[in-house]
């Protein structure tokens, strides 16, 4: 194999886009649904099928696999240098109820792809290069998002993660170990050179001005909660409209309260009510109980703050008003995140070698590489997705932006891996 130092990257080092984009339908295939998307819960038998097939695929690129406590899967190509801290990448497997072929799968196939192609070209790095399936990144099945990536930053404890429940009572623990995916490793305390993580954007910025990269520069803050209010089931027809205690009347005025915050904060500022869930749920009888989430964001945690103090005085004052019982906890809170410069000059140094359109941009979800960003340098690659449209079952992208975000990809990770190489002699 050849060393390849950083000032010989050309772009004729470029991935194999075809390979890549078959790959990418290959896994589209495991938990396929009806609309053109895919249904992989974090942990059931379908994430269990995807993650062997790209365990499949990684030993036959010559990887070592290993995994942690918390599945976390590492796959491995092995650098010049055996003690080298690695240079990481990947994402998470796991998707939406109807989620897309293309969030976060893409991230960890790109990954793959750098790793296909380094064997192609016969490139020998310094460092090690790793690609990372990150457990339970949507948070759709188990809560709170990224929780996996959470353990590993040491953000969660290791016993809270494994303890994390669905909505069946079944926890990430046993869940794992049903898979077969409950590794031994320690999650977390591995040191990381430099880290990057390939994504749709999630929104329609780049399509919308015609740019083919987004160079993530930093990552907005989240704060989640769950809320429950309390009143009282009666029926329908002969409770007095006065002396009603309906808690989804409460919870309907926080949900136009929590819009009414997020066009406050704009443009950056985003409120949503994501689930509602009432009891009884009968068509005639006023519902006793309805329990809710708020997602609030922004990029800067002053505003962030208030949104919070906004949400707390106006729940409070609906709960009164109503004569409502009221439970409000945030389960889910990470400050704004500014990704570490040096990386981040990588990935826009790389999208220029190759002249992609690209522009510096924030990102508005969250991703495992916001929690790897507080124990090693770490940035993002973005490519635009048709219509800014994800999270749903129509989500697409264009081949040829597959291929130019791990082109990307592959020349930032080759910047950071050939860092301490004998000079050429």
């Amino acid at each position: 194999m050849n060393a390849m130092p950083e000032t010989s990257l050309s772009t004729s080092t470029r991935v194999n886009g075809q390979r890549l984009w078959d790959s990418l339908m290959r896994m589209a295939q495991i938990g396929a649904t009806p609309k053109g998307g895919v249904c992989r819960l974090a942990l059931t038998d379908l994430d269990r099928d995807g993650r062997d097939l790209i365990v499949s695929w990684a030993k036959q690129a010559g990887c070592t696999v290993s995994v942690d406590q918390m599945g976390n899967v590492f796959m491995r190509r092995a650098g010049r240098n055996a003690t080298a801290a690695p240079v990481m990448t990947g994402s998470h497997a796991d998707s939406q109820p109807t989620g897309g072929r293309f969030d976060g799968i893409y991230g960890i196939l790109g990954g793959l792809e750098v790793i296909r192609t380094l064997n192609d070209l016969g490139i020998e790095t310094e460092h090690p290069i790793e690609v990372v399936i990150w457990t339970n990144e949507e948070g759709s099945r188990f809560a709170p998002a990224m929780v996996a990536s959470g353990v590993f930053a040491g953000v969660f404890t290791l016993e809270y993660g494994l303890s994390r429940k669905d909505v069946d009572g079944k926890t990430i623990g046993e869940e794992l170990q049903r898979i077969g995916y409950a590794g031994s490793l320690p999650c977390g305390g591995r040191p990381i050179h430099a880290a990057f993580e390939l994504h749709i954007e999630q929104g329609p910025i780049l399509e919308a001005e015609n740019h083919t990269i987004g160079v993530v520069s930093d990552a907005q803050g989240q704060r989640w909660y769950e809320i429950t209010f309390t009143g009282q089931e009666a029926h329908a027809g002969p409770t007095p409209m006065p002396s009603r205690r309906d808690a989804l009347l409460g919870a309907a005025r926080v949900v136009e309260m929590v819009n009414r915050i997020g066009l406050a904060h704009a443009p950056f500022g985003c409120a949503t009510v994501g689930m509602l869930q009432v009891h009884p749920n009968s068509r005639n009888v006023i519902p006793g109980r309805v329990f809710f989430t708020v997602d609030f964001r922004h990029p800067d945690d002053a505003v962030l703050a208030q949104m919070d103090a906004e949400l707390r005085a106006g729940v409070a004052q609906v709960a009164q008003t109503l004569r409502l019982a009221c439970e409000l906890e945030q389960i889910f809170y990470y400050a704004p995140i500014a990704f570490d410069a040096d990386c981040v000059k990588s990935v826009r140094a790389a999208a220029e070698r190759f002249g992609y359109s690209h522009r510096d941009m924030v990102s508005g979800a969250g991703h495992d590489a916001c929690y790897l960003s507080t124990v090693a340098p770490t940035s993002m690659v973005f490519i635009p997705c048709i219509d800014g449209i994800s999270h749903n079952e129509v989500e697409d992208a264009t081949p040829p932006w597959i291929e130019a975000g791990a082109n990307v990809l592959l020349h930032a990770m080759l910047e950071r891996a050939c860092e301490g190489a004998p000079a050429p002699g």
